[in-house]
């Protein structure tokens, strides 16, 4: 039954189908490493871990049950166990401490488990929609604020030869596929959508991104009524980059009510710096910093007149942003746009500490034969005349460049004629066939639906369902994190300190102490390395403790305290 088994007559009743579930019991406990994952439990109750877990999934009978496996998944992901792999490495006997059984699954197993909940496909993504539902309500009812953005996920597999795209933190053209991030802006993540065959931001802000938030974005009463009084209120605003950037689309979602911040893509010219103002601007981080600003209205090339905000930077260059939101004054706009680095910020800490780009199943699934890709044929077209353009342009520069010696003698004369006459027909052999290839391309079609590529060419998409899955446990986790994180900032005199102590928190051994008469379970936080750090983690647990959470599957109160048993 393998290491740190103590409970075999329920593990074989479970084996016999007589058992449900394993019953969750604690047991007195010392020195459990990694177990300050605990002190996570009533943030990740609170961000929905378990809210909606028996209503989008089930598990056949069996010694673990599903509380218990979602459980451990998120606090694996808190302990920066990157995969399940990764467990094969870590003292069974240890973990189930944390959760009240006597030992966590096998890999094996939990891999089974893994595929009996990630049957259903499309069943994540529902789940991930019902808790941002939940999440959204958090936000300010004034300000329907939603980031969105593409995160390159590189693919280094042979599986599948997946289409390339360029990874601008690597500067290389890889395989990879994209996947496409709704977030708050503090960087807290609702959402995502990925794209086997990327149809770059806007096409996914038009057919995926803008029509789930349309349906799934709470709009409350007061809101409803804002908008009723005055028509400039927008229902919510779209905060992107400028790969977003269409005056098409932009009136597209002004005719629906959605406003956009963005960056101008086609400036023009510098304004006068008599009309910027220095102002005080407050961060989502809190800190007060000093913004020199102007405002105009801009119209754009499709008529459209939107707001246009510019910011003089200390090296006197001008950053542009546009908006179609009427209601918010200039130095919300800039904050707003400016903050869009916490959402690059999330990415970034979603792959360094939660494994955001890992592969999370071997496996691929064919991809849908009406989406449209690149055509082969038309991009080694395109790729010939770039190549012919460029040697055309050094083959210019060179004939630009001949001339004769102050000295005519026959002899440099005729190197000098015979140089030039190559040159040239060169460059008319390389003009004619640029030509050529410009008519061929024109009669290729640019798109074609997967299922007219040529066989070599074809392609499939990675397993989409599993790795969603343990992503929305990666959302709920990071949440959870966050909110640690906020709690521990009150205590801090530096704030940016908050993050790295939450890790150290979690690497930290608990002390475990239940007490069924008194109907509690006691968890005793090893002391840390600073005096200040305690201090913080000692309001930390007496916020905790002061929620009264209820160790799910029992009946036992969890209590927080600092320092060993």
């Amino acid at each position: 039954m393998g290491y740190a088994t103590t409970r075999s007559l329920e593990r074989v009743a479970a084996a016999m189908g007589d058992l449900n579930e394993a019953p969750i019991r604690f047991e007195t406990a010392v020195d459990i490493p990694q177990g300050g994952v605990l002190l996570a439990l009533p943030a990740l109750l609170v961000m929905g871990l378990l809210r909606h877990t028996r209503d989008f999934y089930q598990l056949p009978k069996g010694y673990y049950g599903i509380e218990s496996i979602f459980l451990m998944l998120a606090l694996m992901a808190l302990a920066r166990i990157e995969s399940i792999e990764q467990l094969r490495y870590s003292a069974p006997g240890e973990w189930g401490n944390l959760l009240g059984l006597d030992r966590i699954p096998e890999v094996r197993c939990l891999r089974k488990k893994l595929g009996l909940l990630c049957r259903s496909e499309g069943r994540a993504a529902e789940w991930n929609a019902e808790l941002a539902e939940e999440w959204m309500k958090l936000l300010p009812e004034q300000e329907m604020l939603f980031y969105a953005d593409g995160h390159v996920r590189i693919y280094q597999g042979d599986l599948t030869a997946l289409p390339r795209h360029y990874v601008s933190r690597q500067r290389l053209c890889v395989r990879a596929t994209t996947d496409y991030w709704i977030n708050a802006m503090d960087g807290q993540p609702f959402c995502y959508v990925n794209k086997a065959v990327d149809p770059g931001l806007i096409a996914t802000l038009r057919n995926d991104l803008v029509p789930w938030l349309e349906t799934h974005a709470p709009v409350s009463e007061a809101h409803r009524q804002r908008m009723a009084e005055d028509p400039r209120q927008p229902r919510f605003t779209v905060i992107f980059d400028r790969e977003g950037y269409s005056p098409t689309f932009f009136s597209e979602l002004q005719q629906q009510n959605i406003a956009v911040v963005t960056y101008h893509k086609f400036a023009g010219e510098a304004w006068p710096v008599a009309d910027f103002t220095t102002r005080k601007v407050t961060l989502p981080s809190g800190e007060t910093i000093l913004l020199t600003l102007s405002e105009r209205t801009t119209e754009l090339s499709n008529g459209l007149e939107v707001r246009e905000v510019r910011k003089l930077t200390e090296t006197g260059q001008q950053v542009s942003i546009l908006s179609t939101n009427r209601v918010l004054d200039s130095d919300r706009l800039a904050v707003i746009m400016f903050a869009r680095w916490t959402q690059e910020n999330f990415f970034r800490y979603m792959r360094e500490h939660f494994g955001l780009d890992r592969l999370i199943e071997y496996g691929t699934a064919p991809v849908p034969e009406t989406v449209l890709i690149v055509n082969p044929a038309w991009r080694e077209l395109d790729a010939g005349i770039r190549s012919d353009r460029a040697h055309l342009q050094r083959c210019a520069a060179q004939f630009g460049s001949l001339s004769l010696p102050g000295t005519l003698e026959p002899a440099q004369v005729a190197r000098y004629e015979t140089a030039k006459a190559t040159l040239q027909e060169k460059i008319e052999s390389l003009k004619k066939r640029i030509e050529d290839l410009k008519a061929k391309r024109k009669q290729t079609p640019r798109h074609v639906p997967v299922k007219d590529l040529p066989e070599a060419a074809r392609f499939q998409q990675l397993r989409p369902e599993r790795k969603q899955f343990i992503d929305t446990i990666k959302m709920i986790s990071y949440r959870a994190e966050t909110s640690m994180v906020g709690v521990l900032r009150e205590k801090l005199a530096r704030v940016d300190d908050a993050r790295s102590l939450v890790r150290q928190i979690y690497q930290t051994e608990v002390d475990l102490r239940p007490d069924l008469q008194a109907k509690t379970l006691t968890v005793h936080l090893h002391h840390l390395a600073q005096n200040i750090h305690d201090e913080a983690v000692r309001h930390l647990c007496a916020e905790f403790t002061a929620t009264e959470m209820v160790f799910p599957g029992t009946d036992l109160r969890v209590i927080y305290q600092l320092g060993s048993s």
